[in-house]
């Protein structure tokens, strides 16, 4: 048995007081704590969920937006500051290693005093950045990993996860548009965390977010309606469909019955609409 945990759940880098964060999920599955996508908080968000920094195995970044991986290097000097001390694996597309290279170079007053003052090993030998493409990945211990990459216009590198072990499948969509071939990548997964788009809550999602010219554009271009992730499912004969990435996740006009409404339209089968802090068994 395995679980995931949604630290974040909302599609979009804005944070709204009381409202839910940018996107995370922390998978234990097949004695593996695997961190998929690290947005902002998600480095207090693996804590509260009773999961030490130090018993991270690896971290998964679907693509480089930055509601998926602007904590990355955030979460990792501070791993190493509470005293990581055993290596640690980040698998990202491309673009991932010239990101941390620079993090690491933004931070190299505090590294050099810490390593000087402190004593602290090099968190440059701690921390290997693997670039994947699409198909299988590095096996993580029992863990089979593999990548499909989806269409998110206009980001080129972005691919939806699988993982297996113990004939149990785990599939994380990451972001993109409705995506028929994903339904062949998820088939008979026991669990499927696929983004999802409220189509009727888009227009009020703009009017929040001004500096957007062309939000509504990249939002239809690139995102999955609630019904065509439905027929994701429903194709791919999966266990439990749960919904993730939401957009919009913090209208207070849209709840659960909303979301569960526009799956039905395709889909009925088991469904759950994530929540922050949700943990999903599997």
């Amino acid at each position: 048995m395995g679980y995931i945990t949604l630290l974040g759940t909302k599609g979009g880098p804005a944070i709204r007081q009381e409202g839910a964060l940018p996107t995370a999920s922390l998978m234990h599955f097949a004695d593996q704590t695997v961190l998929i996508d690290c947005a902002i908080g998600a480095t207090r968000s693996v804590v509260d969920s009773g999961t030490g920094l130090l018993d991270l195995d690896a971290i998964y970044i679907t693509h480089l937006h930055s509601d998926h991986v602007l904590e990355l290097g955030p979460l990792l000097y501070t791993a190493w500051t509470t005293g990581l001390g055993r290596p640690i694996t980040v698998y990202g597309p491309e673009g991932i290693e010239e990101y941390w290279q620079g993090f690491l170079s933004a931070m190299s007053y505090d590294y050099a005093i810490r390593r000087a003052d402190e004593g602290r090993p090099s968190l440059k030998d701690l921390v290997r950045v693997v670039t994947y493409g699409a198909g299988p990945l590095e096996d993580l211990g029992p863990l089979r990993v593999s990548a499909l990459r989806v269409e998110h216009p206009p980001v080129t590198e972005c691919y939806a996860l699988k993982f297996e072990a113990q004939d149990k499948r785990v599939v994380f969509s990451s972001d993109t548009c409705y995506f028929p071939p994903l339904a062949d990548f998820a088939h008979q997964a026991d669990v499927l965390i696929h983004e999802a788009m409220l189509t009727a809550g888009v227009d009020r999602l703009i009017e929040r977010t001004p500096g957007a010219k062309r939000l509504r554009e990249h939002l239809m271009a690139s995102h999955t309606a609630a019904d065509e992730v439905g027929q994701i499912a429903a194709t791919a004969r999966v266990k439990h469909l749960v919904l993730n990435h939401l957009i919009p996740a913090d209208d207070p006009d849209f709840g659960d019955a909303d979301w569960q409404q526009e799956v039905a339209k395709t889909w009925n089968g088991r469904m759950t609409v994530g929540h922050d802090t949700m943990t999903i068994t599997f």
